[in-house]
């Protein structure tokens, strides 16, 4: 393979593919087909799943798995990136995550509760896939791309992961509710219906597996090994990115408006997070829907109509933001997912639930764009910008560790509608430490 230059076309477009490779994972398996699956292995609602020695909610073994899973990703890459960046080889270990999530979504196939432990651990490698292969995926954007080219090329992987995540999750809807279209026996009796989307669901987590793993394939044959020499991992160079982390929180409290701006959010992001986590969740567990099939219908629907509205939400965010500011657009933001969290308390009808979903769906994109760009704006002039937005990210996955076992914690002792308003809280003390952020650096 040829060694291109940094800036090149070809380059770039091969590292945006990757979005398209990775990005049906967060559709089909994180967002809508796996917590319909999931919910069918039981017999009612309130059944409860033991592992681990406990007995448990449903929904609150997958609010653990999930927990975990973020907390050794902060744990993880602040070590990995460090030692990718010194031996020069990111493209080994963002294939290592890539062929553990790929073979973990494929391994969902089998997923059962009389293994249940080896199903959560392909739960546990999907999820790990995906957010570990990010690290070294946009660690790459810097090394492949001038400064000017780096807003233009992001957004082209955000648009290839949403055509094709939204691609693929079409298939598989068609493959759920019309199995017999797809050479499933559907049988006569509306149990063996039931059990051909079950089947047709299980093979939508292969699809999920073996289109990430193919289509990587194209990045991972252009993209170069790595921009360093390679060199011996030593002692001091594991321990590199806890240290560059302990460096940057020691400059920010140098830096009051970048700190207090942190401390707002990661409390509201780690309620932003949590709640698009388990949305489907709730959705599955909690509204009154009609048949198994208009509750699959209804619940993937959902889950287009926020990808949809996210767009139209994030262009709005930023014509907000352009006239009356970054802190005061993400103080509106926040309000409107502060009653947000009371709605969800409410909800009981699927229209009540497709109403609010396109009200998340109008938040959900200009939140998360826009707490990245304020954060971004707010840096001090350094040439170490990479070491602040690794504290940044591993901030945001401790914030979620934090949002998912809280909430967890409040399903298990009481409900997850509970759970969904007790994020109130985190919501109005993200808009207070907000109104906290200087509006200039002194």
């Amino acid at each position: 393979m040829e060694k291109l230059e940094k800036g090149s076309k070809k380059l770039l477009n091969a590292w945006a593919f990757y979005d398209w490779a990775n990005s049906v994972y967060t559709l089909t398996i994180a967002s809508s087909i796996f917590p319909i699956f999931y919910a069918t292995l039981f017999n009612s609602k309130d059944e409860l799943v033991s592992a681990f020695g406990f007995n448990m909610k449903q929904t609150v073994l997958i609010e653990i798995i999930t927990a975990f899973t973020f907390l050794v990703v902060a744990f993880l890459s602040p070590i990995l990136s460090g030692i990718a960046d010194y031996i020069g080889n990111k493209k080994g270990f963002m294939k290592f995550f890539c062929y553990v999530g790929g073979f973990g979504c494929i391994g969902l196939y089998w997923f059962n509760l009389d293994f249940i432990h080896l199903s959560v651990l392909f739960y546990f490698m999907g999820l790990i896939g995906y957010w570990g292969s990010l690290v070294f995926y946009n660690s790459y954007l810097p090394d492949i791309a001038f400064e000017d080219q780096q807003d233009a090329i992001s957004a082209k992987g955000f648009s290839l992961g949403y055509i094709g995540s939204v691609l693929l999750l079409i298939l598989n809807l068609a493959m759920v509710m019309k199995p017999d279209w797809f050479g499933f026996d559907i049988g006569t009796t509306e149990a063996e219906k039931d059990l051909a989307s079950i089947k047709a669901m299980k093979i939508s987590f292969v699809t999920v597996g073996v289109w990430w793993i193919l289509f990587s394939q194209y990045t991972f044959y252009v993209l170069p090994k790595g921009v360093s020499a390679g060199h011996k991992v030593t002692k001091d160079v594991v321990l590199k990115g806890f240290q560059e982390l302990n460096q940057v929180w020691a400059q920010l409290k140098q830096n009051l408006r970048l700190k207090r701006y942190l401390y707002a959010f990661f409390v509201f992001s780690m309620a932003v997070q949590t709640i698009m986590l388990m949305a489907v969740y709730f959705g599955e567990k909690e509204i009154a829907w009609g048949s198994a099939g208009e509750k699959t219908m209804g619940l993937i629907v959902s889950i287009l109509v926020i990808q949809l509205v996210a767009i139209v939400g994030a262009v709005l965010t930023s014509k907000s933001s352009a006239k009356f500011g970054n802190i005061k657009t993400l103080i509106a933001i926040n309000v409107i997912w502060l009653f947000l969290c009371v709605m969800a308390y409410f909800l009981h009808t699927p229209v009540q639930f497709y109403a609010t979903a396109t009200l998340v769906g109008l938040v959900m994109g200009g939140i998360q764009s826009l707490a990245r760009s304020t954060y971004s704006k707010f840096l001090p002039e350094t040439e170490d910008s990479t070491s602040y937005f690794s504290f940044y990210d591993v901030a945001e996955k401790i914030g979620i560790v934090i949002g998912m076992t809280i909430f967890a914690l409040v399903d298990h002792f009481s409900s997850m509608r509970n759970a969904v308003l007790f994020l109130f809280v985190f919501f109005l003390i993200g808009i207070i430490l907000l109104f906290r952020v200087p509006k200039y650096q002194k």
